[in-house]
């Protein structure tokens, strides 16, 4: 008999942990090749692990609502035949081994820290003795402290957080200078410097209000929307765009393109053709920052942000969509975008991607300004088609008449990209769709 460990797989990229939502096999169950192990949860795509295997559910690792580690061993299949793996036991001390490591090195950096740690009493938090340190050597009050978003387990600040936390500190500071003139000393002034320091809101309830707790997937997107925008100087570029040549033209071909291709026909695949024809022109947009590097990536992979029925938002990618026509472009949309609402997806497809989509306009905005999805650097935001007066140029003369215009708008990390590129991307963006040509086929 062989022991065969099933792992964590890669949910994703940027994704480094899953919390286990449920267990769909007992140990003693007799698993099949693809049978669905256990159910787990990211911040992007709730998913299932199946085996690769076949053979007997012998151990299972961690219990239900266990956050576990991309690459860890969750449970243990006994196979016919073949030489046993490394026991589970093994890689179980290997763990606790490198967790005594990694105490340890804790503990020398503390021994090394001769500043007296703050007292933390009066704090809900728990603070580690190196933390309290750097804070005192710091001169952070623990009311300050207690502001600070923690990245540990179950939030708690570690040493990066309260470092990164004094560097921005160092490089943002809000500072106020009061002139104060004084008429008794012919006009003299005196500046007064006063250094804004982070509020805690409290909030007040009334008998009324009802107190809803955040879903697993709310409080990790929450995170995810902070870090972005701590991370990416972001800017935001707005454009106005003639789409009246599209629409008269889905008009006209909608029908026989339901019958042909048993498919429906919207917006939204002939807006993703064109970003990922703009991307092809500018692919300095498709890029990600790796510290002091710019990685150009080979692929056009499209995120295309899905509402999900509960609220949340998940984003399907799209591989390699410049090489796709716009019967396969519109095939891929629709099959996501289905299968996105009935939690479907797999894991691979919602990674990978290099720039992201999302329309806006389908809840009625005539537009937005979206956060970056990292580790990209820009997100486009489409707005609501509307029907516009509009100054139209002929060769007779200006005329008004009525057209559909729509407001793309497009954020970006100003890290990275600057107004000229962000701003000429949703030109080019704006010169392919007014220039669609209303007599060609699909």
């Amino acid at each position: 008999m062989a022991r065969y460990e099933l792992k964590l797989p890669k949910m994703g990229e940027s994704v480094a942990e899953a919390t286990i939502t449920s267990w769909t096999k007992d140990i003693g169950d007799t698993i099949e090749l693809d049978d669905t192990i256990v159910e787990v949860a990211t911040d992007k795509v709730d998913s299932e692990v199946p085996s690769e295997v076949e053979g007997k559910l012998v151990e299972i690792l961690f219990e239900k609502d266990a956050v576990v580690q991309v690459g860890q061993t969750i449970a243990i299949i006994e196979t016919e035949g073949g030489e046993s793996i490394e026991p589970a036991e093994a890689s179980v001390n290997e763990t606790v081994t490198e967790s005594v490591t990694k105490i340890e090195n804790a503990i020398e950096e503390v021994k090394e820290t001769i500043v007296s740690a703050i007292d933390t009493s009066t704090s809900d938090r728990f603070y580690s003795p190196l933390v309290k340190s750097i804070a005192q050597k710091e001169g952070i009050p623990v009311e300050e402290l207690d502001t600070i978003a923690g990245t540990g387990k179950e939030g708690r600040v570690t040493k990066n957080d309260i470092l990164s936390y004094i560097d921005n500190k160092g490089n943002q500071s809000v500072v106020s200078v009061n002139k104060v003139v004084d008429n008794t000393t012919a006009g003299k002034a005196t500046n007064t410097t006063t250094v804004q320091q982070p509020t805690q809101v409290t909030t007040t309830l009334s008998g009324e209000d009802e107190v809803i707790e955040m879903s697993r997937m709310g409080k990790l997107i929450s995170k995810h929307m902070i870090d972005s925008l701590q991370t990416s100087a972001h800017v935001q570029s707005f454009i106005e765009i003639d789409v009246t040549n599209i629409v008269k033209w889905r008009n006209k071909v909608k029908d026989a393109y339901l019958k042909r291709e048993g498919e429906k026909l919207t917006f939204t695949p002939i807006f993703m053709q064109a970003v990922a024809q703009t991307i092809k022109k500018y692919p300095l947009i498709n890029i990600s920052v790796d510290g002091d590097k710019i990685i150009k990536r080979g692929n056009i992979n499209l995120g295309m942000a899905a509402a999900l029925p509960d609220g949340n938002l998940i984003v399907p990618v799209i591989k390699n969509a410049d090489q796709l026509s716009l019967v396969g472009m519109t095939k891929q949309v629709n099959d996501l975008a289905q299968r996105s609402r009935a939690n479907k997806l797999k894991p691979d497809e919602i990674q990978g991607g290099t720039y992201t989509v999302t329309n806006v306009g389908s809840f009625g905005s005539m537009a937005g300004t979206p956060i970056i999805n990292q580790p990209q650097v820009a997100i486009l935001a489409l707005g609501a088609i509307l029907k516009k007066p509009s100054v139209i140029e002929t060769p007779e003369g200006d005329f008004i008449g009525i057209r559909h215009k729509m407001i793309v708008s497009h954020s970006y990390d100003h890290r990275v990209v600057n107004g000229a590129l962000g701003g000429m991307f949703i030109k080019t963006f704006k010169e392919i769709l007014e220039a669609w040509d209303v007599n060609q086929d699909f």
